[in-house]
């Protein structure tokens, strides 16, 4: 049976509008969780315990690139304790994924100083972070990062023979 005119052209522009609710529905999560990073880098760097309990899972899993895993009390009581300090945080790419509804991947290349009182360190990382949504707010739930080597050095033209 054929179909109608007016239903054949109809079902692609459906097609079409949903697609294109699905990507503003995509770009509002983004920008919701982009928000949230923000202000987890805030409440990280200024080791406030109140902004860092609002935007942390209960369930945080932080993998430092050194290998060293904390939890969100491990991770919150080294940065009230002053032996983990952020003092910069510049990131040279950060894109977000909605993996599922209530999920978002976050990848990024990261420049961090951050260390103690007695020393700091500038890390060059690549992360991945997960977010979730948790009772209607993201909240960050997991950390993994790994240290980028350093810039090879410039092939002089004696060392090239």
């Amino acid at each position: 049976m054929k179909l109608p005119t007016l239903p054949r052209l109809f079902l692609p522009l459906l097609i079409l509008v949903s697609a294109l609710t699905a990507r503003a529905s995509d770009d509002t999560v983004i920008a919701a969780v982009r928000a949230a990073d923000d202000e987890r880098v805030a409440a990280t760097m200024a080791a406030d315990p109140a902004r860092m309990d609002a935007i942390f899972s209960d369930q945080l899993h932080y993998a430092h690139s050194s290998g060293k895993i904390d939890t969100k009390k491990s991770y919150v009581e080294s940065l009230l304790t002053r032996s983990t300090m952020y003092t910069g945080y510049d990131y040279k790419q950060r894109d977000f994924l909605v993996a599922a509804p209530d999920i978002v991947l976050m990848t990024a290349h990261v420049i961090i100083k951050a260390g103690s009182a007695t020393a700091m360190n500038t890390n060059d990382l690549n992360i991945l972070a997960v977010w979730r949504k948790e009772g209607g707010k993201w909240r960050f739930l997991a950390w993994q990062s790994c240290k980028n080597p350093p810039p090879a050095p410039p092939v002089t033209p004696a060392a090239a023979k």
